[in-house]
């Protein structure tokens, strides 16, 4: 559980439609692999920033009420600040790697079945991440310089300065919470 008044820098670079999504509680569910220069993905904190990355967002990768919130930018776009709206606190790793447990996944996350199909097939021996977040909202977003230690195909970074957990608002009840991830347990398994 989120406690108030910590203060940490741990951030998973996510793209910002999907941070967005899990801001707003429209999904729990994150699929990831891991970025280009990691071996797999690993969960390296359970409380984590959500730093939304716009350089490799596809329109053509999300379901269509996802897909018109995406504007394509050029290779090695950045913004020059980053907001930081919300943190998340990791409550289940599921590692997947068959696709009828993927497909049994369809209603729970943000990306089409063209996104799906291609997770699968780069690095095919890697299984799927399916990461359940617990989203809490800032009371007052933050706005970070951004630094090229940012930068690069990785999922995690630290940021320069931590940022404080003051006032944050879960973005979905406890109970509504554990029945969704309930659900999406009882699914893969």
């Amino acid at each position: 559980m989120v406690l108030a008044n910590q203060q940490f820098q741990h951030a998973l670079k996510e793209w910002a439609i999907a941070v967005d999504a899990l801001s707003t509680g429209k999904t729990v569910v994150l699929l990831r692999k891991g970025g280009i220069r990691e071996q797999g993905f690993k969960v390296k904190h359970p409380l984590i920033w959500l730093y939304p990355t716009y350089e490799h967002q596809k329109p053509d990768l999300l379901k269509p009420e996802y897909a018109s919130g995406v504007i394509p930018v050029t290779s090695g776009w950045h913004p020059q600040t980053v907001t930081i709206k919300s943190c998340a606190e990791i409550t289940n790793v599921l590692p997947v790697s068959q696709k009828q447990q993927i497909e049994a996944l369809q209603p729970y996350h943000i990306w089409n079945e063209k996104m799906i199909g291609d997770r699968l097939k780069w690095k095919p021996k890697t299984p799927l991440i399916v990461l359940l977040l617990r989203v809490y909202r800032l009371a007052t977003t933050q706005t970070i310089a951004y630094n090229d230690i940012y930068g690069g195909c990785k999922s995690w970074i630290d940021l320069i300065e931590p940022i404080a957990t003051n006032n944050l608002t879960p973005v979905i009840k406890a109970h509504d919470y554990e029945q969704e991830a309930q659900e999406i347990k009882d699914l893969i398994s």
